[in-house]
């Protein structure tokens, strides 16, 4: 299959990159007409908080994004919001934001219904803004909008500031920048690594047609489902660096069937029956332990699964048609570098010393590499589960702006209400009602609570809503411990007999909720992509121990990876280096996604250093030979693909969101130890002790397995030969 495919496109080639420039520029322009979508809403069916939201949806229905505020602060020294002229522009001000499309209506805080807008001193107050579009549809035209709008108050000496989504519309950045450093470092290290400009470029272009069309599909997606910001970013992280390493395997291999004198067309066909199988099959298993997110029940987890899985399956479109074609097209000019002289004395170099030590010391190497990784693992034992909020986002951002300013007048918990919701079995006489006065009181006598609206009434008389605010922030464990005990012990008090459930909603109580779900099904989600990951490696190389071997060693890598990813930005041992005021939550889903995606990426050099191996054990049937010539031919191309992940994954840290910064410092920590410490020295360590128990399988379980040649390229040696397969490629 692989080699038909190969064929059709080197002998197509000018119509095989037609038709993907085509593709791109569909992609480009669809997304441009429709637009591309994102949306942080959190939706977790059948937990409390999503109870709570369904029931106040239906029973006090309002505008499609709910309240949005703007906030409005003069300066100690200068009149307060309540002197009469500041309150005259303040109200043309909100008549003037009222005009603007999409807001449906704006309440101020000298109107009945917003009274409690006003801070205690007069100096920092809040329009609520109502907008007839979601929060996933808000604009940064439409912030601006509210902002020219609000031109009274600011000639006033008013300080304006949106929060809500009216600020996250603004402060939504883009990873141009990013990109373009990690590309730039990557052009550096292939050009070093294969010493041809032209040839370093065309990993880079294959990257870059495949994140072009990756990331317009998932802006497109956005339209029928709710993808996060972080989600466009991840894929665009993981996309760019498997697109490049990908196109690095499969160039490497065509060159070395070059300067043994194969001719361009079969040595394009050979590429891709050979490379591009094994890379198909890598990351076929990247795609299957994003799949197993889907087991978390969260449509959070799976757009942020679906991201990287639509970015890496165009990376291997991209490696399998468009690589083939282009290496047709610029076959002569791909000239390899002459290989280096050998050392007079005979002795091994780069790697293939590395190979040697490591098969002359085992036991001493592996114990040093496990010490390694255990003392990077041990921050991950008190690794906990958190929220962040907009008091996690950039100094100087607008939503952080808006949230200092509404934590300093009106109490840090002020940024994160909670909403609870009871339905009473038959109507209610009023708000004196003895049912819903008794959940008053019980909410204002609970333990963190800083103040509880007076009970609101549904149009039904049935169901009753109640505005919470915390003393802490929503960020603060103390809320979610707040949450937990509204449900378990202050709302059953004040409802006991009755039979009521009341329901506890709103951003931190689906954000527990969220970390609490997450946590339930994490060890369902880690014994899938175990399993998936053993099987599928038991399958490749015919051994259980191997299989065995590798989860075992992924799973120390990740371990590794969830320390450093808690001693950075849970203890900020090192945050403010990369942009963070301090220490923050690290939420659930991060280190979820990272292991499927760990998982994945390690599939791709576990396959390709444990080919190399095999192949040279069937070969000479002698194992400890095999594991050096293996590490020794796969080190320097593992070492450089590796390289390149680390360097596109760190270059977003640039980036202003906490998120996305915490999977650029665990994915490329990830890579960095899985590429040196575990494929470079722990493997081929354990393999050099297990000796030739490394590829015991028993009978029955021999006559189970299909058999499944991965690193052959389907080649049948002809007499006269002189393009034998080099065991570095055509292991892959």
């Amino acid at each position: 299959m692989f080699t038909t495919v190969g064929r059709w496109c080197a002998r197509r080639p000018k119509r095989v990159v037609a038709a993907w420039l085509l593709l791109a520029a569909a992609a480009l322009t669809a997304v441009a007409t429709f637009g591309r979508v994102t949306s942080e809403a959190v939706s977790i069916p059948g937990s409390d908080s999503q109870a709570a939201r369904d029931i106040a949806d239906r029973a006090f229905p309002g505008s499609a994004s709910g309240k949005q505020p703007v906030l409005l602060h003069t300066p100690a020294g200068t009149a307060p919001l309540t002197a009469a002229d500041t309150a005259a522009a303040v109200r043309s001000a909100a008549a003037a934001i009222a005009a603007v499309p999409h807001v449906v209506a704006v309440t101020t805080p000298y109107d009945p219904a917003g009274t409690t807008a006003m801070s205690a001193d007069g100096h920092t107050a809040y329009l609520s803004v109502e907008l007839d579009v979601s929060g996933r549809d808000v604009t940064p035209g439409t912030t601006d909008a509210v902002l020219a709008a609000a031109a009274p108050a600011t000639a006033a000496g008013i300080e304006v500031t949106p929060g809500g989504y009216l600020a996250a519309a603004v402060d939504r950045g883009s990873t141009g920048r990013s990109e373009a450093i990690g590309l730039g470092a990557a052009l550096v290290i292939l050009t070093l690594s294969l010493g041809s400009l032209l040839a370093a470029g065309l990993p880079l272009l294959a990257g870059v047609i495949g994140l072009g069309i990756a990331l317009p599909i998932l802006g497109l997606v956005g339209h029928l489902m709710d993808v996060p910001e972080a989600g466009e970013t991840i894929a665009a992280m993981i996309g760019l660096g498997v697109g490049i390493d990908y196109t690095l395997f499969g160039l490497t291999r065509f060159r070395e069937l070059r300067a043994a004198g194969t001719g361009i067309e079969d040595a394009a066909v050979r590429t891709t029956a050979g490379s591009g199988k094994s890379v198909a099959f890598a990351g076929s298993a990247v795609v299957a332990a994003l799949a197993g997110l889907a087991l978390g029940g969260l449509p959070l987890l799976y757009a942020l699964a679906l991201a990287p899985a639509i970015a890496v399956a165009t990376a291997l479109g991209v490696n399998l048609t468009l690589l083939p074609a282009a290496l047709v097209l610029l076959g002569e000019r791909l000239t390899p570098r002459p290989p280096t002289a050998p050392d007079p004395a005979g002795r091994p170099r780069g790697w293939g010393r590395i190979a040697a030590l490591v098969a002359a010391r085992p036991w001493p190497l592996l114990l040093a590499g496990l010490a390694l990784l255990g003392a990077l693992a041990a921050p991950a034992a008190h690794l906990h589960l958190g929220q962040l909020d907009a008091g996690s986002k950039a100094s100087g951002s607008m939503s952080r702006t808006a949230y200092d300013r509404m934590a300093a007048a009106f109490g840090p918990g002020s940024n994160g209400v909670l909403q609870v919701v009871d339905v009473l079995p038959s109507p209610a006489a009023g708000a004196a009602d003895p049912r819903p006065a008794a959940v008053t009181t019980a909410l204002r006598g609970a333990q963190g609570v800083a103040s509880v609206s007076p009970p609101a009434l549904a149009a039904d008389g049935r169901t009753v809503r109640w505005q919470v605010t915390p003393t802490t922030a929503p960020s603060d464990p103390a809320t979610t411990a707040l949450v937990h005990r509204l449900r378990a012990d202050v709302l059953p008090g004040a409802t006991a007999d009755s039979g009521r459930l009341v329901h506890v909603g709103g951003t931190p109580a689906a954000q527990a909720d969220l970390n609490a779900r997450i946590a339930q099904r994490m060890p369902l989600v880690v014994g899938f992509v175990l399993t998936v990951a053993g099987l599928l490696l038991l399958l490749a190389f015919r051994s259980p121990v191997v299989a065995v071997k590798a989860a075992v060693m992924n799973l120390v890598s990740v371990a590794a990876a969830y320390g450093v990813l808690t001693a950075v930005f849970q203890h900020g041992l090192g945050a403010r280096l990369i942009g963070l005021d301090g220490a923050v939550p690290i939420p659930g889903y991060v280190p979820l996604l990272m292991f499927a995606v760990l998982f994945g990426l390690s599939m791709d050099y576990e396959v390709f250093l444990l080919s190399a191996v095999r192949e040279g054990y069937l070969r000479e049937r002698d194992n400890r030979r095999a594991v050096v010539a293996g590490l020794s031919s796969t080190g320097r191309i593992i070492s450089s693909a590796a390289l390149i992940m680390v360097a596109v994954f760190l270059s977003y840290l640039l980036s202003d969101d906490p998120v996305v910064k915490m999977f650029g410092i665990g994915l490329a920590s990830a890579v960095a130890l899985d590429a040196t410490v575990v494929r470079g020295l722990l493997v081929p360590a354990t393999m050099v002790l297990l000796g030739d128990g490394n590829w015991w399988l028993p009978r029955r379980l021999d006559r189970l397995l299909p058999h499944v040649d991965i690193e052959g390229d389907g080649h049948v040696p002809q007499p006269g030969d002189t393009d034998a397969p080099a065991p570095a490629i055509a292991a892959r």
